[in-house]
């Protein structure tokens, strides 16, 4: 019977081309009949159900003051009462002793002109409102509620209708009625804690390698299991990332009061209660798949309303400038620590998070991890005129690693210093050729193996580093960076400088690219060319420019990298037919012949990685700043290429 009610009035409503809903006698009734379908999923009537608040949307869509009349037939007032409207707000309150008496018996004709007359007025206030209780009993279905369990239905489509009418609500809403939404009903607090239920139904175990695959999860398009590609726990996955990027599109779409009480919400109860919790656990279980999950969510975040409160939850507020002996107990600091855990599944899951953290469009990221500790430039020594050229500058072979017992005496020489261009840039800046070159020729001939194969060769680095900057560029655009460095006050007395935690850790990490697992420095080198793509001048100047005056115990990226060569060239003496076996883990790791167990592999595979990461930078630089003017003339990336 319910089923024929719900048709019933749904082709009436449909076919009605008169507004009705804002007069009591209609608009009542309507919210009985909401109340009859329930909000149970799995309902029998669930189809008929989203059929008739699919109607009532629209009539919304058409007249959003609607959205007032309908939403739990609660009164909603104006705040404003000036004394003008003394007479009005006399009628109003005659309405609501109609309205009681309309509960307790039959309207007459008087009655009902004033229950609509009471219905005119509240469509005409553009007032800020406030709720009054309801008038009912509560806990009874309404048009929130019964979206919102229709939203949950095991039938996809009557969901997916579902999720749309809702995000077609929370869109069209007045004032009155977002105010009425974030207020008195369950709007927000249910869809944060169905999103919070979907997090806690996941299994205990979930790869990060599966969690990083499975991507281009939307709520209109969710994706089914394959046999293929299944793995245990992507039907439950695909469930949350689906509400997830949901919640991500009603905060984008939604009136500002809902999206930003929904992003707080969502930030609260997921962020908060739910996720903190795991990342600071003592499992590592429990801290590997609570990170790989948020990287997957930043991943699929859109939102600058949820994107602010994530940044937040992640960073905290606004940091100052660390010092070294700094110990703070912060979830930021928590995160940073772990990218240099025990664990090298932790630390790879931790710089996937600060990875995909840089890639988004809010400075407070970039300006806490590295930015407020280069303010200053109190890594350039005082004292002395900045470097112009080449020759001004600190060569390799002064370095302390390349002494007469470092590899000058062990048969082996860094690659061929390059002839020294005339610089071609501005006064207290190196030449881009300087640069370029610097880091092409910092690895040893003997140590390089790229020039025996095809396609790894530094043009295409060049390539794909140019649509990289451009994508960076345009992101930070908005943000005002100056074009270059802050002057320095060569009269200041010098100041310690600390690079911060955050880089501080991936120098500590780039140290080690010799000893460590071959995924690892592929993340490593990752995170730190991302750094090195911003076009700030003070990043591009500490970590890019080989030939600043560092200040003393300050070390820059180069510097770091200049000691990993000094230390290779110790170790390679140890390694017999070291340029054969080097070729051959290349090929492996290219997959051109097959993976064996060799002596010294993660040593050969540090060193194909240090290569590759030095025509990393150099590419980078050279699109950066390139020799002949500020554009780089270069054809656009071919799509999907980048």
């Amino acid at each position: 019977m319910r089923q024929q009610v719900f048709q019933f009035f749904s082709k009436v409503l449909a076919q009605v081309q008169h507004p009705l809903l804002h007069y009591l006698s209609v608009h009542r009734p309507v919210q009985k009949l909401l109340r009859l379908g329930g909000s149970v999923p799995g309902s029998l009537t669930e189809k008929e159900e989203v059929q008739f608040t699919s109607v009532l949307c629209s009539k919304i869509q058409q007249d959003p003051e609607l959205l007032t009349y309908i939403l739990e037939g609660k009164k909603i007032i104006s705040r404003k009462k000036a004394p003008r409207e003394s007479t009005a707000l006399s009628k109003d309150s005659a309405c609501h002793t109609d309205k009681d008496h309309f509960h307790s018996s039959a309207p007459d004709k008087g009655s009902q002109l004033d229950g609509e007359h009471c219905g005119a007025q509240a469509l005409n206030s553009h007032l800020p409102a406030e709720t009054e209780g309801p008038d009912s009993g509560t806990g009874e279905s309404t048009l929130i509620t019964s979206l919102l369990g229709l939203c949950k239905s095991k039938k996809s489509r009557v969901a997916l209708k579902a999720q749309e009418n809702l995000l077609l609500l929370v869109s069209v809403a007045s004032p009155a009625a977002a105010t009425y939404l974030v207020q008195s009903s369950p709007c927000c607090t249910a869809i944060a804690e169905h999103l919070c239920q979907l997090y806690r139904s996941l299994p205990a175990f979930l790869d990060p390698a599966d969690i990083a695959a499975l991507e281009g999860i939307s709520w209109r398009l969710p994706s089914a299991p394959s046999d293929e590609a299944s793995f245990p726990g992507k039907e439950a996955l695909a469930a949350f990332l689906g509400w997830f990027d949901y919640c991500d599109h009603l905060i984008t779409e939604a009136h500002a009061v809902v999206a930003d009480t929904l992003a707080k919400t969502v930030a609260e109860k997921l962020f908060v209660e739910t996720l903190q919790p795991q990342l600071l656990h003592v499992s590592e279980q429990s801290i590997l798949t609570s990170t790989a999950l948020l990287t997957a969510m930043l991943r699929q975040l859109r939102s600058p309303v949820l994107l602010q409160e994530a940044v937040a939850f992640l960073l905290g507020p606004d940091q100052q400038p660390a010092a070294l002996e700094d110990n703070p107990r912060t979830l930021c600091s928590h995160l940073i620590r772990h990218c240099d855990h025990l664990s090298d599944e932790i630390s790879i899951a931790t710089l996937r998070l600060f990875e995909e953290l840089l890639q988004k469009p809010h400075e407070q990221v970039i300006r806490d991890l590295v930015l407020c500790n280069l303010d200053g430039r109190l890594y350039v020594a005082r004292g002395s005129p900045e470097p112009e050229s080449y020759e001004d500058t600190l060569d390799l072979e002064e370095d302390p690693y390349f002494t007469d017992d470092g590899f000058l005496d062990c048969g082996f020489s860094p690659s061929a210093k390059p002839r020294t261009a005339p610089p071609t840039s501005a006064p207290g800046k190196t030449a881009v050729t300087e640069i370029v070159n610097s880091f092409l020729c910092l690895v040893p001939e003997e140590a390089k193996t790229s020039a025996f194969l095809e396609e790894t060769g530094y043009d295409t680095y060049v390539h794909d580093a140019y649509g990289l900057f451009q994508e960076c560029s345009s992101r930070v655009a908005p943000w005002g960076w100056p074009l270059g460095p802050a002057p320095l006050d060569l009269h200041e007395p010098e100041r310690p400088f600390f690079e911060g935690p955050f880089l501080q850790v991936l120098f500590d990490r780039m140290a080690r690219i010799l000893d460590q697992p071959y995924s690892l420095n592929l993340q490593v080198t990752s995170v730190l060319s991302r750094l090195a793509l911003f076009p700030h001048p003070h990043i591009h100047e500490y970590l890019l420019d080989p030939y600043i005056n560092l200040a003393p115990g300050c070390r820059s990226l180069f510097s770091v990298l200049v000691r990993v060569i000094g230390d290779l060239m110790q170790r390679i003496q140890r390694v017999p037919q070291f340029p054969g076996k080097l070729l051959l883990v290349r090929k492996q790791l290219m997959g051109q012949v097959p993976g064996e167990q060799l002596d010294h592999q993660i040593l050969l595979q540090g060193v194909v990685v240090l290569e590759e990461f030095c025509k990393e930078l150099a590419a980078i630089a050279f699109v950066k700043f390139p020799p002949h003017g500020p554009q780089l003339n270069l054809s656009p990336p071919l799509e999907g290429q980048v």
